[in-house]
């Protein structure tokens, strides 16, 4: 028994160390690292350059474009994706649907839209990094639909941003936008996956 329980552990790292996922676009010939999302992209609860994006460009030693806009659900970020056509995009991070949630969208129309937009991102020859938002106050909606969207499309995934930050004023700024130290948090979280697709 405990022979067949190792046996199966050393598949397992084996498959993990040696197989990792595969990245649709990885590495990618893009230039530019893009942040596409809502508020929590855009920066809302932070002071000058304490926001997750300028946090992550310090981190990593390279620029990232903002393209946040505060209130955007996936639909509106749908509607402006082709402002990724100023740009060369190499990594985009993706952050949508917690407005989503608050303005109670139907969660088939969430994951249609961020399907979209991925597979728009992807065709333009650059890679994902589709980051995860709650879906809930007690249930996490969110978590499953992210998850199986990465594993669909092949994305770099980082789950629930705002884990451990909701509902504590050392990192919010209100009920839903971290502070200074709060998007700190996140970016910690972030720049790991971030670098990987960047080197």
């Amino acid at each position: 028994m405990l022979i067949g329980i190792v046996f199966v552990a050393i598949i397992i790292f084996c498959t993990i160390y040696f197989y990792p996922k595969k990245i649709t676009n990885y590495p990618s010939n893009g230039i530019d690292i893009v942040a596409f999302g809502d508020s929590l992209i855009e920066g809302v609860g932070a002071t000058q350059g304490n926001d997750l994006v300028s946090q992550l460009s310090k981190q990593i030693g390279r620029p990232i474009i903002n393209l946040g806009k505060a209130g955007d659900t996936t639909s509106d970020g749908l509607a402006r994706i082709n402002q990724l056509d100023e740009y060369k995009p190499k990594v985009v991070l993706l952050l949508l649907g917690g407005n989503d949630y608050l303005k109670k969208v139907p969660i088939t129309e969430t994951r249609k839209n961020v399907s979209q937009i991925i597979q728009n991102i992807h065709s333009r020859g650059a890679t994902v990094l589709l980051l995860g938002v709650r879906g809930g106050i007690l249930q996490d909606r969110f978590e499953t639909e992210y998850e199986t969207l990465s594993d669909v499309y092949n994305t770099a995934y980082v789950s629930d941003v705002l884990e451990g930050l909701l509902g504590n004023a050392q990192y919010m700024s209100d009920a839903v936008h971290p502070n200074d130290n709060g998007y700190n948090k996140i970016m910690m979280r972030v720049a790991p996956e971030l670098k990987k697709l960047i080197e």
